[in-house]
């Protein structure tokens, strides 16, 4: 089988290309430049092409680099501006895996007659009655199933996730072997196109304006005043503008229209027994019916049981409120594979 490895220059993605190259498959390395600007981590600093280019010299295979970064910004960057100008809070690795880390390499793939496009997520395809599925990793800590949830049948057919099965500590093993110079490389864990040194701040202020944000408690009642809407989440508690000393308060609101206003309350106050979510894919047949499902909220969230209904999510027990924006994954009810999965809206307003 001819096979196209997204390579980021990672141990994950340099482990995939090797673990295709030891079972007989023609391999070729890709790595795709997306962001064009400064970056110190991330998967897209020339250091990662570098190392993704000596790794496919160790294994003897071809390495190529795609320039998307035109479309980076037109699906990754330019969304994730205008969310925080809306007062949402996006996931930008999602969107870089729905559109360019799948779609677009799948057409390039496709374009250049491979059979296949595998990456080094730590992901598995199993067969659900007659149809593909993306489910969990065999490690449970680095399962990335959430990030990839977009996948329908058109991509999970073409796609390879070689290190699917095997935990971090394998994958290590495997690349000291082998003597990859990625072996000891740490885990890329951030935005790639927010650096350290400037942060989100800096990112965003100089790409949209900045409005003051008026902070209230849920009557309406005037507490104090943040400098930027743009900045704040759901769940926030630091830096919204309160003195110190009184009771703790939450971020359980942000209003981002013409009068900008961030509401706080209690703990207790971000806990909802609902949510609307919209933007809805799924794997194969869409869910029509109330079905039950466990429904993980972040990359590193904990599933929790729920029903989906048409939409909406009706948590068992109360959770915390969904930052809108948030990808939202369905599971099926024993939490091993995807169903599909949308973006959250909004909270129903039915606490407990």
């Amino acid at each position: 089988m001819k096979v196209l490895c997204a390579m980021s220059g990672g141990v994950d993605s340099s482990v995939a290309a090797a673990e295709l190259v030891a079972a007989g498959h023609e391999v070729v390395g890709v790595t795709m430049r997306l962001w064009g600007g400064d970056s110190d981590t991330g998967c897209c600093s020339i250091a990662d092409v570098d190392d993704a280019r000596r790794v496919t010299q160790q294994l003897g295979i071809d390495h190529l680099v795609f320039n998307f970064t035109d479309e980076f910004d037109h699906h990754v960057v330019d969304p994730y501006v205008a969310a925080h100008a809306a007062g949402i809070t996006p996931n930008p690795c999602i969107e870089c895996n729905r559109h360019l880390k799948f779609a677009r390499l799948t057409d390039r793939a496709d374009l250049l007659g491979f059979d296949a496009v595998a990456t080094g997520h730590h992901a598995r395809i199993v067969d659900v009655a007659g149809s593909s599925r993306v489910a969990r990793g065999a490690d449970a800590a680095k399962d990335q199933s959430y990030v990839v949830h977009m996948l329908a049948q058109r991509e999970l057919a073409r796609t390879v996730f070689p290190v699917g099965h095997l935990t971090k500590a394998d994958v290590r093993a495997r690349a000291a072997e082998l003597g990859l110079r990625t072996a000891e490389k740490p885990d890329s864990q951030d935005v790639c196109f927010i650096t350290h040194a400037a942060g989100r701040a800096q990112f965003l202020g100089e790409r949209i304006p900045f409005r003051r944000a008026t902070v209230v408690d849920e009557d309406g009642q005037r507490l104090g005043e943040v400098p930027a809407v743009e900045l704040v989440t759901i769940g926030q508690r630091r830096g919204i503008g309160l003195p110190g000393g009184g009771a703790k308060r939450y971020v359980i609101d942000v209003r981002a229209g013409d009068d900008p206003m961030v509401v706080v309350g209690a703990e207790g106050d971000l806990a909802d027994r609902s949510l609307w979510v919209d933007r809805l894919e799924w794997a194969a047949d869409p869910l029509e019916a109330p079905t039950d499902v466990m429904v993980q909220c972040s990359a590193h969230g904990e599933p929790r049981p729920a029903v989906y209904d048409s939409g909406v999510v009706v948590w068992h027990e109360p959770q915390r409120r969904v930052s809108p924006g948030q990808s939202v994954v369905l599971y099926d009810v024993t939490n091993t594979w995807v169903h599909g999965g949308g973006i959250a809206t909004r909270s129903l307003v039915n606490r407990p």
